[in-house]
C-alpha cells in the first residue's frame, strides 16, 4: 500500500547518495510505471527527453531484463545511440542502475554521480532503498465490482443520490461502498480514492 511520507523519506536519503540525481520508476506495468521520480540535471532531462532516449536507454533495457545492480561503466547492453556518451557530456560520468521485482511490476532505478563510482555500500544502500519503496508503492490486487461502480459514478460528476439511484441502491448503501473504497486504498477523501484507483489501473 502506498505510504507517501515513507516514500518521501526515502527519497531524501536518495538525494544524499546519489548527489547528481536519480531516475525512479515503481511497478513498471504495461510499459508505464505507476509512480516515477526524476532529480537529474534540467539540462539533461530536457534533452533526454527531446531525443525519445526512454526507448533506446540501455539502463532501461538492462533493468527490464533482469534484476540486480549494475555500473554504468559495466552495463553489458549495447549503446548504438550514445546516450550514456551524451549523460557524460550533460555532467553524468558515473552511476549505477538497479531493478526490483517481478516483470509484470518492475522497479527501476537509476542514480548519478558526477565525479566517481558508486562504492559497493553506496549501491547496496540504493538496492535496499528500491526494495522499500517497491513494497511501499505496492497497489491493491484490484476493486470489488461495486466499488468500480462507485467510484465511476463519481468520477462521471453524479452525486450520491442519483448514483445510488443509477445503481439501484439506496443512498446509505452506496455511501458504505465509497466508505469500503477508501479504506481499501488507504485514502482520506473519495477524491483520494479515485486519483489512485486510476493511478493503479484499477478502473
Amino acid at each position: 500500500m502506498i505510504a507517501r511520507a515513507e516514500i518521501n523519506a526515502l527519497l531524501k536519503k536518495l538525494d544524499v547518495i546519489a548527489p547528481t540525481g536519480y531516475f525512479l520508476s515503481l511497478h513498471i506495468r504495461f510499459a508505464a510505471p505507476l509512480m516515477r521520480f526524476q532529480t537529474y540535471p534540467e539540462t539533461w532531462a530536457e534533452f533526454y527527453f527531446q531525443n525519445g532516449f526512454a526507448l533506446r536507454d540501455p539502463t532501461i533495457a538492462w533493468g527490464l531484463s533482469t534484476t540486480g545492480a549494475c555500473r554504468w561503466s559495466a552495463l553489458p547492453v549495447p549503446d548504438p545511440f550514445g546516450i550514456m556518451r551524451e549523460a557524460a557530456g550533460h555532467g553524468l560520468p558515473y552511476g549505477a542502475t538497479l531493478s526490483h521485482g517481478l516483470i509484470t511490476s518492475r522497479s527501476i532505478a537509476s542514480v548519478a554521480n558526477g565525479k566517481r563510482e558508486f562504492t559497493d555500500e553506496e549501491i547496496v544502500a540504493v538496492s535496499a532503498i528500491l526494495r522499500q519503496l517497491h513494497e511501499l508503492a505496492e497497489p491493491p490486487a484490484g476493486l470489488t465490482k461495486a466499488q468500480k461502480d462507485a467510484l465511476r459514478r463519481i468520477a462521471e460528476g453524479e452525486r450520491h443520490a442519483e448514483a445510488a439511484a443509477k445503481l439501484g441502491i439506496t443512498e446509505s448503501a452506496f455511501k458504505a461502498r465509497l466508505i469500503s473504497t477508501r479504506k481499501r486504498l488507504m485514502a482520506r477523501t473519495t477524491a483520494e480514492a479515485l486519483q489512485r484507483a486510476q493511478e493503479y489501473r484499477l478502473l
